[in-house]
């Protein structure tokens, strides 16, 4: 008898043109270490590195922020869920899907409706194309969004809900705004994040985070 190898199905959508792009990927696939998955557009590439220690390292465009998002993962989970979902830091919207075709085709197929609903919302009209087109003509968010945010951190962190290196409650957090985002960092262990501010949909997803995780 024959055993068909194991793989799984992997997928992100192209923020410059909104498609999703997807690959079949198997343990077969993994001997040049790092495998790459382009849009058609030429715009925007997923790379899968698989590294040491049963260890897959993702980096994912998303649709909201204007750079990637990396994250690390085992290769059992990558390979032996039946979905598996990666969401923008800053928001609830899932930017990576992995396991079983079907589910994960599924999973993109609801994302896009979120983000359209996203972009109607946020005043954005013309769906993705609409939504590069602000990009790449640098159009900030209102200057009032930062002081929102600073609203948001603070909040989070009078709730306990920042998290760090360190133990529990044991953080000292700090923001400093830039130029193109708000940094929150902890004083003591140097964990931080950036919440950008050049794109208003991530600056308004934002506003509903309730967690926030420094790295």
């Amino acid at each position: 008898m024959i055993l068909e190898p194991k793989k799984t199905t992997v997928a992100y959508r192209c923020p410059h043109c909104g498609s999703g792009v997807i690959s079949a990927v198997s343990p077969f696939n993994i001997g040049a270490d790092m495998i790459k998955l382009k849009c058609e557009c030429g715009k925007s590439e997923m790379s899968i590195d698989f590294g040491k220690e049963d260890k897959v390292r993702i980096s994912v465009p998303c649709m909201l922020c204007p750079s990637p998002h990396n994250f690390t993962v085992s290769s059992s989970l990558f390979f032996e869920k039946d979905v598996f979902l990666l969401p923008c830091p800053y928001s609830d919207i899932n930017i990576c899907f992995m396991g079983d075709m079907n589910r994960v085709k599924a999973e993109l197929s609801k994302t896009e409706l979120e983000l359209l609903d996203m972009l109607e919302k946020s005043g954005i009209e013309g769906g993705f194309e609409a939504l590069h087109a602000a990009d790449e003509s640098e159009i900030l968010p209102d200057p009032q969004i930062y002081d929102i945010i600073m609203f948001v951190i603070k909040d989070l962190e009078e709730e306990g809900k920042i998290f760090c290196r360190c133990e529990s409650a044991e953080g000292e957090y700090e923001a400093e705004v830039l130029d193109y985002g708000i940094k929150v960092r902890c004083k003591k262990c140097g964990a931080e994040r950036m919440i950008p501010t050049d794109s208003l949909l991530a600056a308004n997803a934002f506003l509903n985070t309730d967690a926030l995780y420094l790295e």
